[in-house]
């Protein structure tokens, strides 16, 4: 595999931290245990500075290199998921309920690994930000990170992130000039009718039928109102309402999720789901309230950056193994955030067969995490080189 030959030698070891933070799944920013862990190694490799507290739990690490640069930022994040695990292996959660469903134990062994080597070798100029990110999951733990001033902090200049994908080819990578991930709104549709007997719907005022309206009426959206050709997606994904078959219910309620890779067309589906929300309750003879959450933005990689990082992991596995055209992704990511502040990209790295993200049995393939270390590697030492 294409793996730089001193991490090759401590790969060992990198499986060894990867199953032991597998073990200590903790959720959102309440991460105490990982971030200890994290430290801890960060200390045993002495590295130059280690700021902590960041977003609670998160944590900054600076490697200075052999002369003077700027300072490139590399990210890894570290929280788990409210899944109950069901891989069977050795070293499975030990937190019930608790589960690195998503890797990010992974992606936090091959920041530890990329960050041994650079502190052992530090054949770079300038400087490297180690992020390791709470909340991820949940809670925005990047959009914190950067309201708190890290970026400026650490006068971080351009900043990168790997994100692990099961079923795709063992040590490929995947990427793409702009936006890559979509940016993720929730929407909560309270519906206030008046219920009454099955029998005797003239007396009521059906908010089953109005919730049936507003759903189809939504959808209108993505055929009517947005370009086409423009990728979008709404998805009305709970519908509450009612209590038996021969009872009008006097409420409901709509919940689902807006999936958009641009703020126009962000912007134009909340409008145009308020106003349908609102006409279709007036049509009905209901209230109709509308609550709209924007949530993580677009994850928007820069031409540039994103150019370079492809170049950099065609050195490491060959051309046929990176896709720099790689089609967006309808997930969403907080990283998103960072690359809002700063120039950077977002890739994929491949992780082979196996049980998809968010699975109860998924598990990291370790054999992928010196890879991503290596990349990191790569990348610092490319853009960077020490002064001789």
């Amino acid at each position: 595999m294409p793996i730089i030959n001193r991490i090759a030698d401590f790969a060992g070891d990198m499986t060894a931290w990867r199953q032991h933070l597998h073990t200590i799944p903790e959720l959102s920013f309440d991460c105490p245990k990982t971030a200890a862990f994290i430290k801890e190694r960060l200390e045993e490799f002495g590295v130059d500075e280690i700021h902590t507290g960041i977003a609670q739990t998160g944590i900054v690490a600076i490697i200075n290199g052999a002369g003077a640069g700027r300072t490139v930022g590399l990210r890894a994040d570290f929280d788990a998921l409210p899944i109950e695990e069901e891989t069977g292996v050795d070293y499975a959660s030990t937190h019930p309920g608790k589960m690195h469903a998503c890797g990010h134990d992974g992606h936090t062994t091959m920041l530890l690994g990329a960050a041994k080597y650079l502190t052992e070798t530090r054949n770079f100029a300038g400087r490297v930000a180690l992020i390791f990110q709470p909340a991820e999951e949940e809670g925005g733990g990047a959009q914190v990170m950067c309201a708190e001033g890290m970026m400026d902090r650490f006068d971080i200049a351009e900043v990168y992130g790997i994100h692990n994908m099961p079923g795709i080819e063992e040590g490929t990578f995947y990427t793409t000039p702009g936006p890559i991930m979509a940016a993720v709104d929730s929407f909560y549709i309270n519906i206030k009718g008046r219920g009454g007997h099955g029998a005797m719907p003239h007396e009521t005022a059906d908010p089953v039928v109005a919730a049936c309206g507003i759903v189809q009426a939504i959808q209108t959206i993505i055929s009517r109102n947005v370009k086409s050709g423009v990728e979008k997606v709404i998805s009305v994904t709970q519908i509450h309402t009612g209590t038996a078959s021969n009872i009008i219910p006097d409420s409901a309620f709509i919940n689902g999720t807006v999936r958009t890779f641009d703020k126009e067309t962000q912007e134009t589906i909340q409008r145009r789901m308020g106003e349908i929300v609102q006409g279709q309750a007036a049509s009905y003879g209901v209230e109709a309230e509308l609550i709209y959450e924007a949530g993580y933005p677009a994850t928007v990689n820069a031409p540039e950056q994103t150019e370079f990082a492809a170049s950099v992991a065609r050195g490491l596995v060959g051309d046929a193994k990176v896709d720099a055209a790689f089609p967006k992704v309808a997930g969403a990511e907080d990283f998103s955030y960072m690359l809002e502040e700063r120039p950077g990209a977002y890739l994929f790295l491949g992780a082979g067969p196996g049980a998809g993200l968010h699975h109860p049995k998924y598990n990291f393939n370790d054999e992928v995490a010196p890879i991503g270390a290596s990349f990191f590697v790569q990348l610092v030492e490319t853009m960077q080189p020490a002064v001789k």
